[in-house]
């Protein structure tokens, strides 16, 4: 039997986070629902505190594929204002 889904797996930080969570247009106990987890998990991954690791990890990947949400691979550059 093979896996119908290949999932890119992601650096999840406490940005990509909160910004899935608000593209989903969730709460964070909502997103705890989705992932079977507390919303004090959400929390402390948005605040940076934890990191998503293993089956969230997979399972946040799952759901921003489906959801079609784009996320950048490397952090935006500051950009400098010039005089």
């Amino acid at each position: 039997m093979t896996n119908q889904y290949r999932v890119n797996r992601r650096e999840w930080d406490s940005r990509r986070v909160r910004t899935l969570r608000r593209h989903l247009g969730l709460t964070q106990c909502e997103l705890a629902d989705m992932l079977g987890t507390r919303q004090q998990t959400i929390s402390e991954w948005e605040t940076g505190l934890y990191r998503p690791r293993g089956t969230s990890s997979t399972l946040l990947s799952i759901i921003a594929e489906r959801a079609k949400f784009e996320y950048e691979t490397v952090p935006p550059e500051k950009q400098s204002k010039k005089p």
